[in-house]
C-alpha cells in the first residue's frame, strides 16, 4: 500500500442551496396573517488548508470525491435553514493546484493559506423575502442554487532549501541520515528510495531543510528508472547538491560524466516546466555544490583527488566526504547554511522591493448602475436556418436556476427581473422578432423559451390567485381578418352538412328533404305574421 502519495485527482462537490420556503401566517382570527416563508441556507464549500501536521497527499488517494453538506431548506414561520457547514479538507505546504488542463489556480504555501475549492450554491429567498409594497403576498419563493463542481489536480513540491540530486545508491539516503534526524530507508540496491525524505539540519546559527529524492540515471527524460516523476520537489529548492559516488564498480561510470548526466536530466526538466512559473529561477541557473562522496575507501579518495582540480575549474564548490566515518560533514553543513542564507537575504530584498513599488491607480469612477452596467451579454447563432440568441451572465444565469418553472407567478417574477435588468431591450436592439429561440446559461443545462416581448414587468398590479400570473394565460383578442376567416369556416361548415343531408333523404333515410321543409315553413310562417297584424 502506498504510504506516499504526491499527485492526486480530486472531484470536488459544494453543497446545494436550500430552497426559499411559501408559507402564509394562519393564527385564530387571522387566516391570511401574510407571508412567513423563510429563506433557505447557502451550501457548505469544499476548502483546501495548508496544515503543518500533513506531510502526503494520501487521504485523497484514498477518498478523491469529496462534497460539502447541503444547506437546509427554509420553513414557515420565519425560520431561516441553517448554512451547510464547509468542509475543509488539510493538505501540506508546498501544494499546487490545477485544473485537468494543467493550468495553475493556486499555490498554497503558508501554512494556514486556503483556496475555495468549489463554493456551496446560494439559499433561495422565501416569499416573506420577496413580498414588497406591490406584491405584498407571493405565492412563489426562489430555489436554491446547485454546488459547483470541480475537477482539480493536486500536486505536491516539497519545500525544502537544499536538494540532493545524484545516481541511485551514491549516498544520499546517507548523507541525509547522517546529517539531521530523518531516518530513509538505506541498502545496497539501487532505487532504495521511492519516496523524498526531509531532514532538518542545523549549522551554526542557521536552520535549514534538506531534500532527498529518488536517483536518476541517464534517459530519465525519456522514462528511464523513475524518470523525472519526483523532481518537483526541488523545483522550490534554493540551492542543489550533486552527490557523485567516487567508489562505484560500474563500468562506464567517472564523476565527471556522473555530473555531466545529472545536469543533462536537469536541463530537460528546467526545459519542460519554464512556463509554469516565469519569476522564479531558472532550475539550470541555481548555486551547486559538489560532494564527492565515499572517500573513506582509499580508490575513492585517490579519484576525488584527482578530478577535484578540473571541478572546480568549471566553477563548482567541491567537498569531499564520507557519511560512514562523518569526514567533511562539518564543513559541507556551513556551505550550505551560507548559499541558503544568501537566498533567504535575495528573497526578503525582492519582497521589499515589490512592496516599494509605486503603483498608479487611475481616478475612480462612478460605477454605473441599472441597465448601463454589462451583466450580460447576448449572441445571436444560427441553429437549423433559424435564429437563436444565447444570453450570458452571472445574474440571469442564477436566476433562471432560482425558478420554480411549475409556479406561473415564479416565472412572470422572473421575467419582470429580466426587464429590469435590460435583456427585453437589448434583444430588441439586436433585431430580436416575437417567437425567436432565446438560450439562457451554458447549452448543457441552459433554459430554452420562445421570447414574447409583451412579458414586460407589472406583474404585481395583475389580480390573481396567489401561485399565477395572468400574463401566462391565453388573452390575446382574435383580429378582423381571424374573425372572417372563422365566419366562413362556420358558413362553409353549415352548407356541407345541409348537403350531407340531402343525400341521406335521397337514399331513402330521410322522407322529406331539408330545402322542401324549409319552403313548407316559410308560408305558414308568413301567414302567422300577417294574422298577429
Amino acid at each position: 500500500m502506498a504510504s506516499f502519495v504526491d499527485r492526486v485527482i480530486v472531484h470536488a462537490t459544494g453543497g446545494n442551496g436550500g430552497h426559499g420556503c411559501v408559507s402564509v401566517k394562519r393564527e385564530k382570527f387571522k387566516p391570511l396573517g401574510g407571508p412567513d416563508g423563510g429563506n433557505g441556507g447557502d451550501g457548505g464549500s469544499v476548502i483546501l488548508r495548508v496544515d503543518g501536521q500533513s506531510t502526503t497527499l494520501l487521504g485523497f488517494h484514498h477518498a478523491p470525491h469529496q462534497k460539502a453538506p447541503n444547506g437546509e431548506p427554509g420553513k414557515g414561520d420565519m425560520r431561516h435553514g441553517f448554512k451547510g457547514q464547509d468542509l475543509v479538507l488539510s493538505v501540506p505546504a508546498g501544494t499546487v493546484v490545477k485544473d485537468r488542463e494543467g493550468n495553475v489556480l493556486a499555490d498554497l504555501l503558508g501554512e494556514g493559506s486556503e483556496y475555495v475549492l468549489a463554493a456551496g450554491g446560494m439559499g433561495g429567498r422565501g416569499n416573506a423575502a420577496l413580498a414588497s409594497p406591490k406584491r405584498k403576498a407571493p405565492g412563489f419563493a426562489l430555489l436554491g442554487t446547485p454546488g459547483e463542481e470541480q475537477e482539480v489536480e493536486l500536486e505536491l513540491k516539497s519545500i525544502a532549501d537544499v536538494a540532493l540530486v545524484g545516481f541511485p545508491s551514491a549516498g544520499k539516503s546517507s548523507l541525509i541520515a547522517a546529517m539531521s534526524a530523518a531516518r530513509p530507508k538505506i541498502a545496497d540496491y539501487p532505487f532504495t528510495t521511492l519516496v523524498p525524505n526531509l531532514g532538518v539540519v542545523q549549522a551554526g546559527d542557521t536552520r535549514f531543510t534538506v531534500a532527498d529524492v529518488p536517483g536518476l540515471i541517464p534517459g530519465a527524460s525519456e522514462g528511464k528508472g523513475l524518470g523525472l516523476e519526483f523532481l518537483r520537489h526541488v523545483e522550490r529548492c534554493a540551492a542543489l547538491a550533486h552527490v557523485i559516488d567516487c567508489a562505484t564498480l560500474e563500468p562506464g561510470r567517472d564523476p565527471l560524466s556522473d555530473l555531466d548526466a545529472l545536469e543533462a536530466e536537469l536541463a530537460h526538466y528546467a526545459l519542460a516546466i519554464q512556463d509554469e512559473d516565469p519569476a522564479a529561477v531558472p532550475l539550470t541557473e541555481r548555486p551547486r555544490l559538489v560532494v564527492l562522496n565515499k572517500v573513506d575507501v582509499p580508490e575513492a579518495r585517490e579519484l576525488a583527488d584527482f578530478i577535484r582540480p578540473e571541478l572546480e575549474e568549471r566553477g563548482y564548490p567541491v567537498f569531499e566526504i564520507s557519511t560512514a566515518s562523518h569526514e567533511g560533514l562539518r564543513e559541507l553543513g556551513f556551505a550550505m547554511a551560507q548559499l541558503v542564507a544568501q537566498a533567504r537575504e535575495q528573497e526578503e530584498r525582492r519582497g521589499e522591493e515589490q512592496r516599494t513599488v509605486t503603483v498608479l491607480h487611475p481616478e475612480p469612477t462612478r460605477r454605473r448602475r441599472g441597465r448601463d452596467r454589462q451583466e450580460f451579454m447576448i449572441t445571436r447563432e444560427d441553429r437549423a436556418e433559424e435564429p437563436l440568441y444565447h444570453v450570458r451572465g452571472e445574474k440571469p444565469e442564477r436566476w433562471v436556476l432560482q425558478t420554480d418553472f411549475n409556479n406561473d407567478e415564479a416565472v412572470g417574477y422572473l421575467a419582470d427581473r429580466f426587464a429590469k435588468l435590460g435583456i427585453e431591450d437589448e434583444l430588441f436592439r439586436i433585431g430580436a422578432k416575437p417567437g425567436n429561440a432565446v438560450l439562457i446559461g451554458p447549452e448543457e443545462n441552459g433554459v430554452v423559451f420562445d421570447w414574447e416581448p409583451t412579458m414586460v414587468g407589472g406583474a404585481e398590479l395583475l389580480g390573481g390567485p396567489r401561485g399565477t400570473d395572468l400574463r401566462m394565460e391565453e388573452t390575446s383578442r382574435p383580429t378582423r381578418r381571424e374573425k372572417r376567416e372563422q365566419f366562413y369556416d362556420r358558413m362553409d361548415a353549415k352548407s356541407e352538412a345541409r348537403a350531407e343531408l340531402e343525400q341521406e333523404r335521397r337514399a331513402g333515410i330521410w322522407t322529406e328533404s331539408v330545402d322542401s321543409a324549409r319552403d313548407r315553413r316559410r308560408p305558414s310562417e308568413t301567414k302567422e305574421t300577417h294574422d298577429s297584424e
